[in-house]
């Protein structure tokens, strides 16, 4: 029997604080729920899920997918195919983001991916269940 229920939340490092966070909330409707800027770090939700954002410091290096243990991207669910080909398109439009692939099917369908990096590095994937 698993001993634990769930994801609390889920730390990330970014390379610009505001950035990242700014990112989740004016691009993806996310709300941040907290600001410590001593630390510094902020909490941003979509109501389902919690990240709790770190500022890095200067010289920290980008992580390497292939070559660095730990996140190799986040997946965060759609409800809609609609909704997944808006943010596309929302995201083709801004020059900060990185798209590795725009929206297409896992495997054989119907379900709909795409991945991309946000402004401040993080991998992140958007997935619609295709239901």
């Amino acid at each position: 029997m698993a001993q634990t229920t769930g994801l609390n939340h889920l730390g990330l490092t970014v390379k610009d604080l505001d950035q990242t966070t700014a990112f989740f909330v004016d691009v993806l409707g996310w709300e941040e729920t907290a600001r410590d800027p001593g630390y510094p770090r902020t909490t941003v939700t979509d109501g389902s899920v919690r990240l709790t954002l770190w500022q890095a410091d200067k010289d920290a290096r980008a992580f390497d997918r292939r070559n660095n243990i730990g996140l190799h991207h986040l997946a965060l669910s759609v409800p809609e195919e609609k909704t997944l080909n808006r943010l596309a398109d929302k995201l083709r439009g801004m020059t900060d983001v990185e798209i590795e692939f725009m929206p297409e099917f896992m495997g054989r369908g119907p379900r709909k991916h795409m991945i991309f990096r946000e402004p401040g590095g993080l991998r992140l994937e958007m997935v619609w269940s295709g239901e």
